[in-house]
C-alpha cells in the first residue's frame, strides 16, 4: 500500500570516537549530496561512541538545511520530561530541523549499568507509550491544564515548554507486535532496519499499525513508513517498498563516503522516477495528510478540500501546529478557521478568489500581525497572512525611493535602510507590520518632522476585490492611491509599496520619567511644550498608576532628530521642566536602533482588548482634566499620548483620508469595566475625530468618527466603484450596507 508521503532519503552514520569529527563531516557530505536527514545511533553504554544528544547538537551546528534525528534514541537513559525540553531546544536551535525517534529499550545489563532502570518488556512498552503522552504534553504551551504524567513519569510540578520551532515527528523503532500497535496509535513513524526483518515482515507490520492507527481513530497514512537499508538494494526493490509496502523515507546505513555519493548520485534519482512515474499512472495523491484529530478541528462553512494547490503547503488550519503562531493578534485572541499564507503576488490573487467564494465566512488581511485593532484576526473566518511578502528594496538612491513589501516589520525597514543614512517614520514598536500602518496613517517618532507614514506613500501595487492587480500612484487610479493612504482595507490588498524616505542620522534617543501625581497640570504642561518645541522633537506620551491607589508615573519618550549632543539637550531641557524628574536617559543612536524594540516571538494576544482612540487639537485644561480623572480611576493600565502637528499638519486636510491634519495630539487607551467607559466617554467628548488603528470598537459610529462627512463620502463612492461586493468588509467597512450592520 502507497500512503502517498513525500519520497526522503537519509543517511545513518556511527557516532565513532576515534576520529570525532569524521561523523560531522559525513553529516556535512550528506547535505551537499541532497539527503534529507541525516541520523545517528543511540547507544551511550557503547565505549567507542561518541553521545549521541551531544553529537546531534554539534552537527546542527555545522549544518543549514539537512534534518537530524537519533536512530534510535534510548528512553530509559533519556528521561521524557528532560528529553522533551532538549528536543524542543534543539528545534529551535536548529530552526526546525531535529525530528524525533524513540526505543523502548534493549541491552538492560548495560542500561542499568549507565543507571538506567531495568524494565520488563511490558513495562518498556508502557514507559515508551506514557513518555509520548508526556513529550507532546510538555511542547504543547497553548493549553492551561496540568501537565499529566504517570507511573513512569509522574511530571508533578513540571513546566511546560519551551515549544519547538516546527510539529516534531515522533518516530518508533518497533519489531513486536505491542511495539507496532503503540506505533499505530500514537507514533507518527514506523523506523524498523531492513537486516532485522524477515520476508512478509513489512506486510504484516503494515497491517498492525494501520488496524491499530483505526482503532485509535486515525488514518493509516498519519505513520509515515522509514526503512533504515543495510547492504546493497536494487532500484526495482526500493520501488516496490515504496509503492508497495509505503515506505516513503529510506535511510542508508554506512560510513563509506564513496558509498553515500554513489547512492546519492545515482540510486536516488532513479527511484524518486520510478515512484513518481507509477504515482502519476495510479493517480496517486502525494503530500503530508491532516490526521483524524486535526480535521476534526475545521470549522464549518469553509471548503477545505478547495483551497487552491498554490496555497495548500502553507495553509494553516485549527489542528495544525503552526496555528498557535498565526491565530491571534498582538493583543487580540482569535480562532479564525483557515490562515492562507501567499508567497507571492499571484498566490494573493489565488488567496483572494477562494476567499471570494465564502460571501458569509469573515476575512481578515494580516501583514505583521501587530493588529491592536484586532481585526486581522477573526472567529471561524479565513485570514490571508502576507508575513511572506516581506522584500525591501531600494529603486532609486537619487530619490531616496524603496520598495517594500506589506509583509515586511518596521524595524526591518530600519535596519535596511540605515546604512544609506536614510529612515521612515514608522510608529514607535519595531514589530508593527508595514501593510497595516502604512494604509491607516502611522504616527510615529519623526511625524512632526517628517509626517505621517503614509505621507511617504509614492505608489502602490494592488491586488482588488476581483482579483486584478493593478497600480496606485498620483498619475495612475489617483482615486485608488488616494484612498490607499488612510483607508487602504477597504479598496484592496496593497502587495507592495513604494516610498520616498528621509535622510536621517544619529539621533538622540530620550527616555523621560515624572512622578505626574499632578495629573491634569502634567498632561496641560506636557501639551503646552510639546506645541512650542522645534519639528525635530517627536516625543510620546504614558501615564500609569502604580498600583491600587499608588502615585501615578509619566513617561515620555521620543526622538530629537540630531547628532548634536547639545541641541539634544536643549530641546529636552523644557520637558525637564513640566514635573518631577524621576529618572532619565538620553542617547544617541540610530533610527533603527530605536526601533529595534520588538522580538521575534509568535504573537499570543489574550482575551478581546479594549482599546479606544481620539484627536484632538490641543491638551487643554478640559482634556487634561478628562484624561487625568480617567489615569486616576486606575481603569486604563496604559494612556498613550502621540505627537502629531508639525509636518502632519502642512498636508491638506482632503489629501488623503486621513484628514483631521489640525490634530495636534492622539490620545489612545487600554482599560475594562464600566468605569473605564464612563470616564472614557467624558473624555472623548472633547475629541474631534479618532485613528482607527488604536480603535477596536467596530460600528457604523467608529467609521464616521474616524473620516468627515465629505471624506467618507468620497470614500464610499470609491468603494462602490472598486469593491461593489464589499469584499474588504471586516476591518472598519466604510460601505453603508456593512456600516449599518456593524
Amino acid at each position: 500500500m502507497d500512503y502517498g508521503h513525500p519520497i526522503q532519503f537519509g543517511t545513518f552514520i556511527t557516532p565513532v570516537n576515534s576520529s570525532p569529527q569524521h561523523p560531522v563531516r559525513l553529516a556535512q557530505l550528506s547535505e551537499r549530496l541532497g539527503y534529507d536527514l541525516v541520523t545517528f545511533q543511540d547507544h551511550p553504554y557503547q565505549p567507542a561512541f561518541l553521545d549521541t544528544w551531544t553529537l546531534l547538537s554539534y552537527v546542527a551546528a555545522a549544518t543549514e538545511r539537512i534534518h537530524i534525528a537519533p536512530n534510535v534514541l534510548n528512553l530509559p537513559l533519556r528521561p521524557a520530561p528532560v528529553l522533551a525540553r532538549a528536543a524542543a531546544s534543539l528545534d529551535l536551535l536548529s530552526g526546525g530541523r531535529f525530528d524525533l525517534a524513540l526505543g523502548a529499550g534493549g541491552f538492560w545489563d548495560a542500561i542499568e549499568a549507565m543507571g538506567g532502570r531495568r524494565l520488563t518488556p511490558g513495562q518498556s512498552v508502557d514507559a515508551l507509550s506514557e513518555a509520548i503522552d508526556v513529550i507532546r504534553g510538555m511542547w504543547d504551551v497553548t493549553t492551561r491544564s496540568q501537565l499529566v504524567g504517570g507511573q513512569y513519569y509522574p511530571v508533578k510540578g513540571a513546566k511546560r515548554g519551551p515549544s519547538p520551532a516546527h510539529e516534531v515527528p515522533i518516530w518508533i523503532g518497533a519489531y513486536k507486535p505491542r511495539m507496532l500497535r503503540l506505533t499505530g496509535a500514537k507514533g507518527d513513524g514506523w523506523l524498523p532496519s531492513l537486516p532485522y526483518l524477515q520476508p512478509g515482515d513489512l506486510q504484516a507490520g503494515n497491517a498492525r499499525i494501520d488496524d491499530a492507527a483505526a482503532d485509535a481513530g486515525r488514518h493509516p497514512s498519519e505513520v509515515r513508513r522509514l526503512l533504515n537499508l543495510g547492504g546493497d538494494v536494487s532500484v526495482d526493490q526500493l520501488a516496490a517498498f515504496a509503492l508497495e509496502d509505503g515506505v516513503s523515507t529510506f535511510i542508508v546505513m554506512g560510513d563509506d563516503p564513496t558509498m553515500l555519493q554513489r547512492f546519492a548520485d545515482e540510486t536516488i534519482p532513479a527511484v524518486r522516477e520510478a515512484v513518481e512515474s507509477e504515482r502519476r499512472r495510479r493517480g496517486t495523491i502525494v503530500g503530508a495528510r491532516r490526521g483524524a484529530a486535526a480535521l476534526a478541528r475545521r470549522r464549518p462553512g469553509i471548503a477545505y478540500d478547495e483551497v487552491p494547490e498554490s496555497l495548500r503547503e502553507n495553509a494553516v488550519e485549527p489542528g495544525d501546529f503552526a496555528y498557535r503562531s498565526v491565530k491571534s493578534t498582538y493583543m487580540r485572541a482569535g480562532a479564525p478557521g483557515l490562515v492562507l499564507r501567499p508567497r507571492t503576488v499571484g498566490e494573493v490573487v489565488d488567496a483572494l478568489a477562494f476567499a471570494r467564494r465564502h460571501p458569509g465566512v469573515p476575512l481578515g488581511i494580516r501583514s505583521g500581525g501587530h493588529g491592536v485593532s484586532g481585526r486581522s484576526t477573526n472567529d471561524g473566518g479565513i485570514v490571508i497572512d502576507l508575513g511572506a511578502l516581506n522584500d525591501i528594496e531600494v529603486l532609486d538612491e537619487a530619490t531616496r525611493r524603496v520598495r517594500i513589501g506589506p509583509g515586511a516589520r518596521w524595524m526591518d525597514v530600519a535596519q535596511a535602510l540605515q546604512p544609506h543614512g536614510w529612515a521612515l517614520s514608522s510608529g514607535d514598536y519595531g514589530g508593527v507590520g508595514v501593510g497595516g500602518l502604512a494604509t491607516a496613517g502611522g504616527i510615529g517618532f519623526l511625524a512632526r518632522e517628517h509626517g505621517l507614514t503614509i505621507d511617504h506613500v509614492v505608489a502602490a501595487d494592488v491586488v482588488l476585490a476581483d482579483g486584478s492587480l493593478v497600480r496606485a500612484s498620483a498619475d495612475e487610479n489617483p482615486d485608488l492611491f488616494w484612498a490607499v493612504r488612510g483607508a487602504g482595507a477597504n479598496v484592496g490588498i496593497v502587495v507592495s509599496f513604494e516610498f520616498e524616505v528621509d535622510a536621517v542620522g544619529e539621533v538622540g534617543w530620550a527616555q523621560l520619567a515624572f512622578d505626574a501625581s499632578d495629573t491634569a497640570g502634567f498632561l496641560r504642561r506636557f501639551g503646552e511644550t510639546m506645541e512650542a518645541a522645534p519639528r525635530d522633537t517627536t516625543l510620546f506620551l504614558i501615564l500609569a498608576r502604580q498600583g491600587r491607589g499608588g502615585d501615578v508615573v509619566g513617561q515620555v519618550y521620543g526622538v530629537v532628530d540630531s547628532s548634536d549632543p547639545d541641541t539634544i539637550i536643549e530641546r529636552l531641557q523644557p520637558f525637564a521642566a513640566i514635573g518631577p524628574l524621576i529618572g532619565q536617559q538620553v542617547s544617541l543612536a540610530p533610527y533603527a536602533v530605536v526601533m529595534a524594540n520588538a522580538s521575534d516571538a509568535a504573537h499570543d494576544g489574550q482575551g478581546e482588548p479594549r482599546f479606544r482612540s481620539g484627536l484632538v487639537a490641543h491638551l487643554d485644561a478640559d482634556v487634561a482634566s478628562a484624561g487625568a480623572a480617567l489615569v486616576q480611576s486606575g481603569s486604563t493600565p496604559w494612556f498613550q499620548v502621540r505627537s502629531v502637528g508639525g509636518a502632519v499638519a502642512d498636508v491638506p486636510p482632503d489629501a488623503t483620508p486621513y484628514a483631521h491634519r489640525y490634530a495636534n495630539f492622539s490620545i489612545a487607551a487600554i482599560g475594562h469595566g464600566d468605569r473605564f467607559e464612563r470616564h472614557w466617554i467624558q473624555l472623548a467628548e472633547h475629541f474631534d475625530g479618532l485613528y482607527l488603528s488604536f480603535e477596536s470598537r467596530q460600528g457604523a459610529e467608529v467609521v464616521e468618527e474616524a473620516f468627515p462627512p465629505a471624506t467618507l463620502a468620497r470614500l464610499r463612492e470609491i468603494k462602490r466603484r472598486y469593491d461593489p461586493d464589499a469584499v474588504f468588509r471586516d476591518n472598519f467597512s466604510v460601505a453603508v450596507q456593512d456600516a449599518v450592520a456593524g
